[in-house]
């Protein structure tokens, strides 16, 4: 069983309890306007370009195949629409400022290396998540995963948006040990307009969970602007309340990821989208309490 992932990170501290090897996979079905890992949403592996680092000697282009790669008067560029993301390119360039991002991994290469942080596991009460993107976009490989690691007594949890077809995700609801749940927005029609996505599907599934009794954290992002209004986070507040899911990770919205979109050659965020302040964050936790809710702000 082969899937696609874009990273494996080790030793990580925010997506689940204890220590813990989170692994992304490629592809997201959502298009958040505030997507701090743009490189999650595509399926297919991509090229990330590090203008930084670039020396603007056109190597590059005499490798590229495509033709991807010209020079213009402010010099060498790259066409992302007309990548293929080879390598090529990678591969010659004497700055090392190109990389293919996502790459194709057995489930058995994969379950090794989560294998060998076993002990970490066990002291710290941690396991591997399995985040994105959307991780149930490849369901067969993520059953493979899940499996494997319920073979080997590593504990697993599931970071997921919800926007899932129903079979799909009635198919794998019983596998991990818990669910990393996202809710961003309450209002059908607002959820469309900045995420791109059917609230009902994700809520339909939330519901999946919540009467399988399935242990769920839920993970509300507080971007300024689009989320943090009062309105949404009572929303949210009373849905959760009347799931009886009472975990909560508050999530605020960082910049961190900006750079990605230019190495990707993607659109940005929009320029006016910031970080929260502490005060908005109190706020939006203190209302989320308001009913009844435990509030972790972070992962």
């Amino acid at each position: 069983m082969t899937g696609s992932i874009f990273r494996v990170a080790r030793f990580s501290v925010h997506d689940g309890p204890g220590i813990r090897t989170t692994v992304f996979l490629k592809g997201c079905p959502l298009r958040c306007a505030w997507c701090h890992s743009p490189e999650s949403q595509a399926s297919m592996p991509q090229l990330a370009w590090h203008r930084d680092g670039c020396l603007q000697c056109g190597t590059c282009a005499g490798a590229c195949t495509a033709h991807a790669i010209t020079e213009t008067a402010t010099g060498w560029t790259t066409d992302v629409r007309r990548c293929r993301a080879c390598g090529a390119c990678v591969t010659h360039c004497p700055a090392g400022a190109r990389e293919v991002v996502g790459r194709e991994v057995t489930s058995g290469d994969l379950l090794a290396a989560i294998e060998r942080d076993t002990l970490f596991y066990e002291e710290s009460g941690g396991g591997v998540t399995f985040s994105g993107g959307e991780p149930m976009m490849q369901p067969e490989f993520l059953e493979a995963l899940l499996t494997g690691c319920r073979q080997r007594g590593i504990p697993t949890a599931v970071d997921t948006c919800g926007m899932v077809a129903p079979a799909v995700f009635d198919r794998l609801v019983a596998l991990p040990d818990l669910f990393l749940f996202d809710v961003k927005v309450s209002d059908p029609a607002r959820h469309r307009e900045i995420t791109g996505g059917s609230l009902e599907t994700i809520l339909g599934n939330l519901q999946t969970l919540a009467r399988a009794r399935r242990p769920v954290r839920v993970r509300v992002p507080l971007v300024p602007g689009l989320t943090d209004g009062d309105e949404n986070i009572a929303g949210i507040g009373a849905l959760l309340a009347g799931l009886t899911l009472h975990e909560v990770d508050l999530l605020p919205y960082h910049r961190a990821g900006l750079a990605k979109y230019d190495r990707l050659g993607l659109e940005r965020p929009p320029a006016n989208l910031c970080p929260p302040s502490a005060a908005q964050v109190e706020t939006a936790a203190a209302r989320l309490r308001g009913f009844g809710l435990r509030v972790h702000v972070g992962g």
